[in-house]
């Protein structure tokens, strides 16, 4: 076996980690004190100000013991990456803690870190620090600092009546992905293997969320949910916010994947897919769609806000309460994958 093989089957051991985190990154752009010191250090660009998230991903809640590292790595630095870009901020810098049972291969560290930094670096924050430690589960904790215009920090509680709801991407597509892992519970197979990069395959709009926060009255990610997200920005705002079902621009594949309509509706509000919901001005509609063009990206009007509370759902003119939804890690039991 060639030594460079060898020593990436060996045991996680952290001083030997940190010295090839110290060789492997590297550049000006990861602030101004070296890989593997104490601290990161970077300038605080003139009139900004500090934008921090910070996530956790835990085997078995988010990830599976066989889910590819390179996956788990680039899911962990883009949950933060989205709640940043979800406040209209700019990525600036990535951190990365490590919890490991003793015996860890060291390729599975050195491949989920090199995935994180690819994920962070791709939007302007590369990793710059962070910290390992054993423990008995897996576990991977990404913290990311942003730069923000303060007249252009998006709250999710500034809706107002009045205002347009619009989501960019698709809706459901984190709902697709756990059910087509669902399909696949047992076995080594490609689609095993599709399915378990599926389901980590996150894709913050950090662009979408720097040109919207010029028009936003109010945005946040939906990360858990579409359905979640508008009861969160509707508790905040102190207003209802009312969806129309008929308008969900639902990801590719889920009208064939579902079984029936409480099905898809199910898969829709899921969880896990990482879009922005943001209420805006009526008028401002047209030229916040043009801009989301322009990033590449894709806008749609969902439905609006009112006077009232709470969430609602309306499918050709009838309304309802809209449905929880959303992923609840501490349900008991855990939410089945669909």
């Amino acid at each position: 076996m060639p030594r460079s093989r060898a020593r990436r089957d060996a045991p996680l051991e952290e001083r030997e980690f940190h010295s090839w985190l110290s060789r492997h990154l590297t550049g000006p752009s990861r602030g101004l004190l070296p890989v593997g010191d104490d601290a990161a250090a970077l300038r605080v660009p003139r009139g900004r100000v500090a934008v921090l998230s910070t996530d956790s991903l835990v085997e078995g809640t988010h990830f599976l013991i066989e889910s590819p590292a390179a996956s788990v790595g680039a899911a962990a630095a883009n949950v933060s990456l989205s709640d940043v870009a979800a406040k209209g901020a700019q990525p600036a810098a990535l951190l990365l803690d490590l919890i490991v049972p003793v015996g860890t291969p060291r390729r599975w560290a050195e491949d989920l870190v090199r995935a994180a930094d690819r994920a962070g670096a791709s939007v302007g924050a590369p990793l710059v620090g962070g910290d390992t430690k054993p423990g008995p589960t897996r576990t991977v904790v990404s913290t990311v600092l942003g730069w923000g215009r303060p007249d252009r920090l998006v709250a999710r509680g500034g809706a107002r009546p009045g205002d347009v709801l619009v989501t960019t991407g698709t809706v459901g597509r984190g709902g697709l992905a756990a059910h087509r892992l669902g399909r696949t519970r047992s076995g080594r197979t490609s689609a095993r293997k599709k399915a378990l990069v599926g389901i980590l395959d996150i894709r913050p709009r950090v662009r979408e969320g720097l040109v919207l926060a010029e028009f936003a009255h109010a945005m946040l990610d939906t990360s858990d949910g579409l359905a979640d997200a508008s009861w969160l920005l509707a508790g905040a705002s102190g207003c209802r916010t009312v969806v129309e079902e008929g308008l969900l621009p639902l990801a590719l594949g889920l009208r064939a994947s579902a079984s029936s309509p409480g099905h898809r509706r199910s898969l829709a509000f899921y969880g896990g897919d990482y879009e922005l919901l943001a209420a805006l001005p009526a008028g401002t509609v047209a030229r916040a769609r043009a801009a989301v063009r322009r990033t590449g990206g894709r806008l749609t009007v969902i439905g609006g806000v009112e006077r009232g509370r709470g969430a609602v759902l309306r499918n050709s003119g009838r309304s309802v309460r809209m449905p929880l939804g959303g992923w609840r890690p501490f349900s008991v039991p855990s939410p089945p994958i669909p």
